[in-house]
């Protein structure tokens, strides 16, 4: 186990300190006392309330300093301005846990912010782990630790089951329990982690791997706060064979509205959290239900390499509900082939070679559903079988339900989809440990999640030749953001191929580039030339050139009379076969990820984007030109002459170790022109936002 003596302290405590312990019911303060009792914790209580001898029967402390001997596990629950005394205590105590319920800190704003740093203070270099603040508290069913103020432990008993979940919500734990409950599925653990000034998901969960009787991790997440111990934490759950399934709110995140490039616009908050969710394994889901019910899908499974699925129904309509949405995720919804026609035939059960195969003319009866079943189980045409069940599941599960239980299904994954309600049914698969659905919304979820669930991926270590030395290029340049020259020098150093270049000091500058060129305007202050006027394509000759930098610097200089302007840049003009925009992007919840997508002036628009945590390794790079559908054009699409892929991948692996510079906050490359296979790839327009992050004149 990676931490014995923090995973006992927090979850089997011996004894337990109730730091403003209530014997007034009516109060929230009272529960966690009430609780413990109710559901059979047989440790010792010690309440701590200076004005009581005792609560509910318990000797009452007037402090933690009183309490005779050492203590496990404290739950603060004082108002916030005293809780720092209490935990004080509770550190000159060496309590190894202390979970504070009090509310008061960080989710409230700067002044909350500033006493929850506080609470850091109080605790480090000490023996003690903090457990929130505005933490509603936690439960493990094995050692009955009901540590909590939720409401719903008041008369819900929790059945003990191999579920844990680690909610960032504390006001949604009663809801994830009773869903849960709902469903037929029990509990090992249930915690809440609220504003994890300390302890947070990833460490949790963590412990939660080494749980023996913990099966699933389930995460209800607002935010990532912890991206290295929850990474550490979910790559140990897949090779513990035990998923990590998250529920994470921040779909519909808004706004890149301040990004200085485009990359910082197409690669959203919850885009790069979905990037890290799969490069650790992590399954995410879009529904609640997802949550309870993709775990048995799952069971005892590691991802596939292929994901097609076989259906088959009792019901057209229920049915088309799950297919239809599944489809319009992209997954491969497969027809019988001629041998399971034939061997169904044999049996004397008739179907046809539909991608659904529907039972409904073939007869209600428990041989037939039984039969077909097992032959699509047995197959190897197919990867998942859909079972669809209709009215049969509500008023004779014996027909469908029944069939469905009794099948060999452990070389294959089993959806079950019941169009009624029908609560016996779900119940019985349940009890099976099959992944039995209520929606089609739900199920098609889940069959997606299983579809996107791929083994962790692999993290290539920085190259500190090219890293060392673009660092030591960066450090010699100014303060700021980088001049274009200055990015290409820097993409230079990484390995990315540029075009030649040429700097022109002002408009009577010779250079010596072969025409035709582009003249750029020069300006750490402005990120998107094209836009500001101050770029000029296809210029032929020397006199057409000095023209153009004449003119561009007018304008600039008209429109942006603050802008530092430092010249004329001059490229020789680059064609190929595709243009596309490599970016990268230090996510503040995730950290570095470098993007690639359709490039040019419309990058934005088209949104055809493709991301991963950087750096990348070659095959992570191949895989993501294969994922862009825009570059179907230099992939060889319908007979096209092929781009060079490989000298894109290269390009990619190049400009991904650029997230070793820790200053960068945002780079691109757009466009870099892929040329014809054998050809390469050129760069010919970059920008490089530092840290810092200043507006950039647009």
């Amino acid at each position: 186990m990676s931490n014995p003596a923090l995973y006992r302290a927090i979850f089997n405590p011996r004894n337990i300190a109730l730091i403003g312990a209530s014997s007034d019911e009516k109060k929230n303060t009272s529960r966690p006392q009430r609780y413990l009792r109710h559901h059979g914790y047989s440790g010792k209580l010690y309440p701590v309330n200076p004005a009581r001898e005792e609560i509910f029967g318990e000797k009452s402390y007037p402090s933690v300093s009183a309490i005779p001997g050492g203590i496990d596990h404290a739950f603060i629950m004082v108002p916030a301005p005293a809780v720092a005394a209490a935990l004080a205590q509770c550190v000159e105590k060496e309590i190894s846990v202390v979970t504070i319920y009090s509310d008061g800190f960080a989710e409230t704003g700067a002044a909350g912010r500033d006493m929850q740093q506080h609470l850091l203070d109080l605790i480090k270099g000490s023996k003690t782990r903090l457990v929130g603040p505005n933490c509603i508290g936690l439960m493990s069913t094995q050692t009955c630790l009901a540590l909590s103020v939720n409401a719903v432990l008041e008369k819900l008993n929790i059945t003990p089951g191999g579920l844990a979940i680690v909610s960032q919500s504390g006001s949604m734990m009663g809801g994830l329990m009773s869903r849960g409950l709902g469903r037929g599925v029990g509990f090992s653990k249930l915690i809440s982690v609220g504003n994890e000034a300390d302890l947070g998901v990833g460490e949790l969960a963590n412990l939660l791997v080494d749980d023996p009787y913990t099966d699933a991790i389930l995460l209800f997440m607002e935010t990532i706060r912890d991206a290295h111990h929850l990474a550490h934490a979910a790559r140990r759950a897949y090779d513990a064979g035990k998923p990590v399934v998250v529920y994470k709110l921040g779909r519909s995140e808004v706004g890149q509205d301040l990004a200085a490039s485009h990359t910082g616009a197409m690669a959203g908050a919850d885009e790069a959290v979905d990037a890290f969710f799969r490069a650790h394994a992590m399954l995410r889901v879009d529904t609640i239900e997802g949550l309870f019910e993709l775990p048995a899908l799952l069971k005892g499974r590691k991802p596939a390499l292929r994901h097609r699925v076989a259906a088959m129904t009792t019901t057209g309509g229920g049915a088309a509900c799950v297919v239809d949405r599944i489809g319009s995720y992209g997954l491969d919804v497969v027809g019988p082939t001629p041998e399971i026609i034939a061997k169904l035939a044999e049996q004397k059960i008739t179907i046809n070679d539909s991608r659904i195969t529907d039972l409904t003319l073939a007869g209600a009866k428990k041989e037939i559903y039984g039969g077909v079943l097992n032959v699509l189980l047995q197959s190897d045409h197919c990867d998942l079988v859909l079972a669809i069940a209709g009215s049969s599941a509500q008023f004779q599960p014996e027909i469908a339900v029944e069939p469905i239980v009794e099948a060999d299904r452990r070389d294959k994954v089993l959806a079950v989809f019941l169009a009624p309600h029908a609560e016996a049914s779900l119940k019985l698969l349940s009890s099976a440990g099959i992944a039995g659905f209520r929606t089609p919304e739900s199920c098609a979820d889940a069959i997606r999640a299983w579809r996107d669930w791929r083994p962790p991926a692999t993290i290539p270590p920085i190259d500190t030749k090219r890293s060392t030395a673009a660092q030591q290029l960066l450090d010699a340049l100014p303060e700021g953001n980088l001049s274009e020259r200055d990015a290409y020098s820097i993409f230079g150093v990484l390995g990315v191929p540029l075009a030649e270049t040429a700097v022109m000091s002002n408009a009577n500058t010779t250079v010596k580039i072969g025409y035709p060129v582009v003249a750029k305007i020069l300006s750490p202050d402005i990120a998107h030339k094209s836009d500001a006027g101050g770029v000029v394509l296809n210029i032929a000759d020397d006199a057409s050139l000095k023209t153009a930098a004449q003119d561009i610097l007018h304008r600039i200089g008209s429109a942006y009379p603050k802008a530092q302007l430092n010249g004329i840049l001059v490229q020789r003009m680059e064609r190929g076969l595709a243009e596309v925009i490599l970016g990268f992007k230090r996510d503040p919840q995730v950290g570095p990820i470098v993007v690639l997508g359709v490039g040019g002036v419309l990058a934005e628009i088209y949104h055809d984007v493709t991301m991963r945590l950087a750096p990348v390794n070659l095959a992570t790079a191949t895989a993501m030109i294969e994922e862009v559908k825009g570059l179907a054009v230099i992939r060889g699409y319908r007979g096209m002459p092929p781009g060079d892929c490989a000298a894109l991948a290269q390009a990619v692996v190049a400009f991904s170790q650029i997230s070793a510079l820790e200053s960068i906050s945002e780079a691109e490359i757009n466009p870099l022109i892929v040329k014809a296979e054998g050809a390469g790839v050129v760069a010919v327009d970059g920008l490089i936002i530092r840290n810092a992050n200043p507006s950039a004149a647009h």
